[in-house]
């Protein structure tokens, strides 16, 4: 068995690698293939400057094949091996008929089965295509060749697909580990929100209690009093029922006043109120927040710095060369390239949304009324103005563009400003402060290659 396996590689590296034959006018190329001088010309046919070895795809520069002489003189060995092998195979094993017992020196093509000539005058065969066992194994081993081609082909298509598979498999462990990440920052981030509103409410339930036992403890004290006055008006009267008749109506009318201006103090009723676990709405549906609080929001000319260009819809802006045929306006940003909106906010809750593009240098969020246009810093909490930000000094043809939505949520009675990542629908980032006057959206940006865009998120 080793022995035909050995033999049977021997043919196979004998063989061409394009037509599956045995070598024809065998050449050798740059990268140490043979093939049949027909089969690689044929190949390269209507090639120019590049020819790829049709094995292993390296790239011959020319078409530079050298005739393999010595592989002419292998070829021809080897043929005269498997012929003498065939022939003393065969003498050696002359399989007969089991029903005729003769020799089988047939093949039938429809039925592919050996015959023998009796075989072949019975009447399943007679119109039957038959051929000698010689002609019909060479048949037949051309056609298992094609089988071994397509074979190859397929096994390596099915192991470029086993490669793929290991990809992707690598490629969900990752997505499922940075989902489990997410999650887990998520549940850490509320869990220690859950926290502070636990304590903020044991806090004024405490505060509540110590209310209540104030007040509880001075009407308890105006009930003893009242019940003192009570038993001092008794025990009077009760001197005064005794005496004589003289003595009794002396200063009765005292008595009387005293008796019917008693009045008793209410009981002080209490009802402690009930705290619920108020969370703030961005930890709720993020389109439900969308779908009721979203706003149309459009861009204010005369607040804009000089180097903006505000497009005409006054839903963008970017960066620009200074205009200076701008008209006085008091809400001018002069120093930082800032804009605000049109629309301001004195209470309610507003959500809107800003795409930018752009690697650095912009800032998106709210800024308050009294907020200075021609500040020498840029805007930062202590001025009134609470944002995120991407503001560094690089900026080059090489730089990388990115492209994100934003998503700003701005709740004035709760004194909340939250920030989300529109791409991913997740949370980026919240400010929480006092709001006593007007607040106006806020954006800025100092590269040319930025854009900053209000659009509305689209109904789903």
């Amino acid at each position: 068995m080793a022995f035909a396996a050995s033999l049977t590689n021997l043919q196979a590296e004998a063989s061409c690698l394009i037509c599956l034959d045995y070598l024809k006018d065998p050449v050798t190329i740059s990268c140490g293939h043979n093939f049949c001088l027909p089969c690689i010309q044929q190949c390269w046919e209507g090639l120019e400057d590049i020819y790829p070895c049709p094995k292993c795809l390296q790239h011959c520069l020319d078409k530079n094949y050298r005739k393999n002489h010595q592989l002419c003189y292998i070829l021809d060995t080897i043929k005269q091996l498997f012929t003498t092998r065939s022939n003393s195979i065969q003498r050696k094993e002359k399989p007969l008929c089991d029903k005729h017992n003769l020799q089988l020196d047939l093949f039938c093509e429809k039925d592919l089965k050996l015959l023998c000539p009796r075989c072949r005058m019975s009447s399943q065969h007679l119109d039957h295509h038959l051929m000698p066992i010689d002609q019909a194994a060479w048949r037949h081993r051309r056609k298992l060749k094609g089988y071994m081609k397509s074979l190859r082909g397929q096994v390596e298509l099915a192991e470029t697909g086993s490669e793929i598979q290991s990809s992707q498999t690598v490629k969900l462990w990752r997505k499922v580990l940075n989902k489990k990440r997410e999650l887990n920052f998520e549940f850490v981030r509320l869990k220690r929100l859950l926290c502070d509103v636990y304590d903020n409410n044991v806090f004024k339930s405490v505060m509540e209690e110590n209310d209540i036992k104030e007040k509880l403890n001075e009407n308890r004290t105006l009930l003893l009093d009242h019940i003192s006055t009570l038993k001092n008006l008794l025990c009077d009267i009760t001197e005064k029922y005794v005496q004589a008749d003289l003595e009794l109506l002396t200063d009765i009318d005292s008595i009387h006043d005293m008796y019917q201006n008693l009045k008793m103090p209410a009981v002080f009723p209490y009802e402690l109120k009930e705290f619920r676990w108020c969370l703030p709405p961005q930890h709720f549906s993020l389109d439900k927040i969308i779908s009721t609080f979203q706003v149309d929001l459009t861009l204010d000319p005369e607040s804009a710095h000089p180097n903006l260009i505000i497009s005409e819809d006054r839903k963008s802006v970017k960066y620009g060369k200074m205009q200076t045929n701008l008209s006085y306006s008091p809400k001018r940003f002069s120093v930082y390239t800032a804009v605000r909106s049109s629309e301001g906010f004195y209470s309610g809750r507003h959500f809107w949304q800003v795409e930018v593009r752009g690697a650095s240098q912009w800032a998106v969020g709210v800024c308050r009324d009294s907020l200075t246009p021609n500040t020498a810093t840029l805007a930062s909490i202590k001025d009134g103005c609470w944002k995120i930000q991407q503001w560094t000094n690089t900026s080059g043809p090489s730089e990388i563009v990115k492209h994100m939505k934003i998503g700003v949520f701005l709740d004035y009675e709760l004194g909340e400003i939250s920030f989300f990542d529109m791409n991913t629908s997740s949370y980026i980032d919240k400010f929480t402060d006092t709001f006593t006057e007007k607040l106006w959206p806020y954006l800025a940006t100092g590269l040319p290659s930025n854009r900053l865009t209000i659009c509305k998120v689209p109904d789903n």
